[in-house]
This record gives C-alpha cells, sequence and structure tokens, in this order.
C-alpha cells in the first residue's frame, strides 16, 4: 500500500521559515519523482516544486523561487520542502506527490500528472 505522510506544517510569521517532511512507503521511491503543491482556499492547487528521481532536476514556481527548496533523502523515502522567507500569501494547505510513473529527466509541473497524493499540512504565515 502507498502512502505518502506530509508533516512540518504550521503557523509562522512573515520572514520566517519551515521545513516540511513528506514520508513514504510501499513502493521505490527512488525512480519516482516527487512533488510539492500547494492550495489555497478559493484557488486551484498549484506546483510548488518538483524533484527529478535523484534531484538532478528541479522545477520551481516563480513566487517561491530564491525562497523554497526541495529536496530528497532516497535511503530514507523521504521528500523536504524548506521554506524562507515566508510570506501570507504563501497561506495554503500543502501536499506532497509522487508522479503517477516512474520517471527521468525533468519533473511534470501539471497537478495530474501525479498520483497518489498525501493529505496535506496546513502552512499559515501571519503578518
Amino acid at each position: 500500500q502507498v502512502e505518502l505522510v506530509e508533516s512540518g506544517g504550521g503557523l509562522v510569521q512573515v520572514g520566517g521559515s519551515l521545513r516540511l517532511s513528506c514520508a513514504t512507503s510501499g513502493y521505490a521511491f527512488s525512480i519516482y519523482a516527487m512533488g510539492w503543491f500547494r492550495q489555497a482556499p478559493g484557488k486551484e492547487r498549484e506546483l510548488v516544486a518538483a524533484a527529478s528521481r535523484s534531484t538532478l532536476y528541479t522545477r520551481y514556481a516563480d513566487s517561491v523561487k530564491g525562497r523554497f527548496t526541495i529536496s530528497r533523502d532516497n535511503t530514507k523515502s523521504t521528500v523536504y520542502l524548506q521554506m524562507n522567507s515566508l510570506k501570507p500569501e504563501d497561506t495554503a494547505v500543502y501536499y506532497c506527490a509522487r508522479s503517477a510513473g516512474p520517471r527521468t529527466g525533468v519533473p511534470d509541473m501539471r497537478a495530474s500528472e501525479y498520483d497518489p497524493w498525501g493529505q496535506g499540512t496546513q502552512v499559515t504565515v501571519s503578518s
């Protein structure tokens, strides 16, 4: 059974930092791309960051470039999202997701190309 479990969300002040973790199990983690997405109330789910199987390739939403960093530890089957210089507009539920199939090269940015998903973790940035 494939499982993805996010943790690390919470309430933080503007300019602060959080590190999200997504622990996975039930599949060969190292051959899949991984992504972090977010969804704010009333908005569509959007990709925040994605990493190829070895993190050789990463992609970021323009809104988080230079502030967020995706990484993964294939020995722990875990993907991370380091979030720095947080802004109120970063407030959302953050989800990790696995590419729908084993993938090499540059990771896809479309939510439709990822399955399954974790349950999400709330990040709230207060001003």
